[in-house]
Parts: structure tokens; C-alpha cells; sequence
């Protein structure tokens, strides 16, 4: 995509264009996680493949229909607690600065996939599990903009804002494209139940239908994808990274998070019901089709 413009042209029209308008589609992730990952080759071809694919929607008056974005670990900060001490990392800068001038011109935001789960995972003795399941909980303080969180991922997106305004792009948007608790996981990951993804899971939801900022950015309205719709049972890695779903892979409800039409126990119900399950997906977790592309 990065090296060949009539390439990016042709994949857009036969994997965008096409499809239209029949098809919903919000936008295109170019690669997932890929600054951060230590492959500075990858790294080198993003914002060119980002390009050239804009390019490609714009000759097909696409772009204002389809959005170009990508999106980034927490590995592309250098620290993120508290909130107000994020930055990007050195090695992460001198990619990160060029691809947000261009998502900057784009009207594009900074996509985050955060993760509470995993950053209880590996800290269980620092961190209150309740704070990262939007329990109550006395949460943290920041000194330095004298701010309140009194749940993780307030906190998380409010450390990515942050570090945009260090790198000089205060205005920025940042938007969630993944978050989600596992239900299932190894010995070393006892946190990953069916209750508390559910507990998650249905505390997400309730954050998001009351349409309200984070502590630093009250006013900028929190955009999240749930990852993930389905449980990949032949994902290799943890348990837990099979275990992330809504639903299992033979359809039927991973667990119940407030939707009774979301009750199926069967591919044939499942079905059955797609006419709610596509009103939670658009009410609550804003999810729409996003294609990867590396």
C-alpha cells in the first residue's frame, strides 16, 4: 500500500467502492498496533500506506464517507501513570509526529486499544481490581492537573491526550478501538472470569450511554469498540486471548450483559435476533465495520 499508489487504489475500489453504499462502512484501519511493535520497517511504510489509500477514496469522493485511521498499543508510551507523566516514546516519535500532522489534516482521531485487564494482569498487587471494572472505588489522584479518576480506562485515554498535547496536538480526538475483558484465562490470569468480563462489559456499556468526556476532556463526547464480538478459539498465545467474546464461536452468549434479546443459546436464535443485536452494537459500543489492512 505504502510503495504502490495504483495498488491502494485497487484494493479500495474492489474492497470499498464496491460494497457501497449497501454496505456500512465507517473506515479503514491501516495496520493495527504497528508503531511501538519494534519493526521499524513496518513502522516506515505506515503513513505512506495511510496516504495512499486517503488518495484512493478521495478520487472516488469517498473520503468524507470513509475514514482512514490506525491503531496504536499503550507500548508507543514511554509512561502513562499518572495520567499527566504520558509521552511518546523516543523511538516511536520520529513516525508518530509525521502520521499525526496527516491525520491532523484529515480530520482523523488517535486511535487507542486500551486495556484495564491487562494492565491489572500484570500489576494485581498495585492496582484495585474495582478501578479497572468500573467499580467504586477511591481511585486515583493526579497532582498535577488536580484531577480525579475513579475508573482505569478514564484514566488510559486521559494519559493519551496528554501525550498528544506534549507532541503538539492538543485537539486531537482520541477515540477507543478496542477494550474488553477476557472470560476465560491461564493459571497466572485469575482475573479473567465470565463475571467479571460481564461486570465489565455492562459497566462499559452504562459509561458510554451517559455520552460524557474524561476528567481532562469533559466535553469530547468517549467513542469505544468492545473487542471482541466472537471468541477466536484458534488464536494461538494465552487463554485469555481466546476468550475475549461476547459471544462463542458456535453462537450462543458468552455471558449476559443486560440485553434480553441478546439471550441466544443457539446459531438459529442468534440469528433470530439480529435486528437487536444490531441496535446494542450501534446504540451502545458505536461498533461499525473497520477492514485491517497491513
Amino acid at each position: 500500500m505504502s510503495s504502490n499508489a495504483d495498488h491502494a487504489f485497487s484494493w479500495v475500489k474492489e474492497n470499498i467502492q464496491s460494497f457501497l453504499p449497501k454496505t456500512r462502512i465507517r473506515g479503514i484501519a491501516i495496520g493495527n498496533e504497528v508503531l511501538g511493535g519494534g519493526d521499524s520497517e513496518l513502522a516506515g511504510a505506515l503513513l505512506g500506506a495511510a496516504k495512499n489509500v486517503y488518495n484512493a477514496l478521495k478520487k472516488m469522493n469517498l473520503e468524507d464517507t470513509v475514514q482512514i485511521t490506525t491503531a496504536h498499543s499503550q507500548a508507543v508510551f514511554s509512561d502513562s501513570y499518572p495520567p499527566s507523566s504520558c509521552v511518546f516514546k523516543e523511538d516511536v516519535v520520529q513516525f508518530m509526529k509525521p502520521l499525526l500532522e496527516f491525520f491532523q489534516q484529515i480530520g482523523s482521531p488517535f486511535c487507542l486499544n486500551a486495556y484495564p485487564f491487562l494492565a491489572y494482569t500484570y500489576n494485581p498487587k498495585e492496582i484495585d481490581i474495582n478501578y479497572a471494572l468500573f467499580k467504586p472505588t477511591e481511585g486515583i489522584y493526579d497532582p498535577k492537573t488536580d484531577l480525579h479518576y475513579d475508573n482505569m480506562l478514564d484514566a488510559q485515554i486521559d494519559a493519551a491526550y496528554m501525550a498528544l498535547q506534549d507532541a503538539g496536538f492538543k485537539k486531537m480526538e482520541v477515540m477507543i478501538t478496542e477494550t474488553g475483558w477476557a472470560s476465560k484465562g491461564d493459571s497466572d490470569e485469575p482475573a479473567a472470569t465470565p463475571e467479571n468480563a460481564r461486570t465489565y462489559n455492562y459497566n462499559l456499556r452504562k459509561r458510554l450511554a451517559k455520552k460524557k468526556g474524561t476528567p481532562l476532556r469533559p466535553k469530547t463526547v468517549l467513542k469505544a469498540y468492545i473487542f471482541a464480538l466472537f471468541n477466536e478459539n484458534s488464536k494461538p498465545g494465552k487463554s485469555s486471548e481466546t476468550h475475549f467474546g461476547l459471544f462463542k464461536p458456535d453462537g450462543t452468549i458468552s455471558y449476559d450483559i443486560g440485553f434480553n434479546n441478546l439471550k441466544s443459546d443457539s446459531p438459529k436464535s442468534l440469528i433470530s435476533s439480529s435486528k437487536s443485536a444490531r441496535y446494542y452494537v450501534a446504540l451502545v459500543i458505536s461498533v461499525s465495520a473497520f477492514l485491517l489492512m497491513i
